[in-house]
């Protein structure tokens, strides 16, 4: 098929308030760029594929957007709200799609959603929260116009497979801050502040799991079900997305275990170090106890005590505390209480 170029009236980029990208493609290759007033007819030409990217769109968009492609009134009511947890829903012919994104910002897991309709001849995306742009997507995809001919599926893998992509990099963030305190607390006893470092990685992770748990059932029905949009040759596709969650979600939970770890460690190290200065303190007490018991016995009203008299004792009384403070000295340093 000859794809005409586009018109220079066309190449011009969408300014509506909300829309990020509009296009229509043929062959995998955008001969279009559209106002959203013009989804419908587009959609309806042969062959055409529309692809509509939206970010955070108002009502009054998102209703435009409903009456070109008739989407359920559920679905959008859904769209508009951006607290949903990832699911899979059909509504007749057309499907309806929630994932969870994640960012990091500012030490924290910043969680944002992806709403995707997707029916015969259009798939639209709505972004909410924190989330990459999807022009890095789209861009790839008309560098490869064989795989973009493939149609709106083959869209829905590649956003999909983009979305769980975008979870490394926040992975490997959180990963090497982990290591960093893994290494610090076998040799230190952790402070207040990095207890509680702790404690927020520990919950983000865990959150961060929640919010891709359910998209293991997503891709799975993807895969799996008998689904109008999803045509058996892409199916496999779908399974390495579930494949890659999969393991998205060891990497959180071993690096929830090293931190339930690194805490474990920390308080066993604190534990240590209290249980070393307390044997100090102890040998050094029982030390000092040997001329305070002495100079104690010396010191009491009693008129006759032996030796009181003799010339030399204040030499031996002396030495002989020497001695056994010199002996508990070695005695301790020599069982490493000192």
């Amino acid at each position: 098929m000859n794809v005409p170029s586009l018109p220079a009236s066309q190449s011009e980029p969408v300014s509506a308030e909300g829309v990020v990208a509009a296009g229509a493609y043929v062959d995998g290759r955008r001969v279009a760029n559209i106002a959203i007033s013009e989804a419908s007819s587009w959609r309806a030409k042969p062959g055409h594929v529309v692809w509509i990217g939206l970010h955070e769109p108002d009502m009054a968009l998102l209703g435009a957007v409903q009456k070109q492609f008739d989407l359920h009134e559920l679905a959008i009511e859904d769209a508009n709200n951006a607290h949903q947890r990832p699911k899979i829903e059909q509504y007749g012919e057309a499907l309806f799609i929630v994932a969870r994104t994640a960012q990091l910002t500012e030490g924290r897991i910043a969680f944002g959603e992806t709403h995707i309709f997707i029916g015969d001849g259009y798939l639209v995306t709505v972004r909410h929260g924190a989330s990459t742009s999807y022009t890095a997507v789209r861009e790839r995809c008309e560098s490869c116009p064989r795989a973009l001919a493939r149609g709106e599926d083959y869209i829905l893998y590649a956003i999909l497979d983009f979305i769980v992509d975008n979870y490394s990099p926040v992975l490997e963030s959180i990963h090497e801050e982990v290591e960093e305190i893994e290494d610090y607390v076998l040799s230190n006893a952790i402070t207040k502040a990095q207890i509680e470092r702790l404690y927020m990685l520990r919950r983000d992770l865990l959150r961060l799991r929640n919010a891709i748990g359910p998209l293991v059932e997503v891709c799975r029905r993807l895969e799996h079900d008998e689904l109008s949009m999803v045509r058996p040759a892409m199916q496999t596709l779908f399974r390495d997305v579930t494949d890659h969650v999969r393991n998205i979600q060891e990497r959180i939970d071993s690096m929830r275990e090293v931190l339930a770890f690194a805490f474990e460690a920390s308080l066993l190290v604190g534990q240590a170090q209290e249980t070393a200065v307390s044997k100090k303190l102890a040998s050094w007490l029982a030390i000092l106890a040997v001329p305070t018991a002495v100079a104690g016995i010396y010191g009491m009203n009693f008129k006759y005590i032996p030796e009181l008299q003799w010339e030399y004792s204040y030499f031996v009384v002396m030495g002989m505390m020497a001695l056994a403070c010199l002996g508990l000295y070695w005695r301790f340093r020599r069982v490493g209480w000192l």
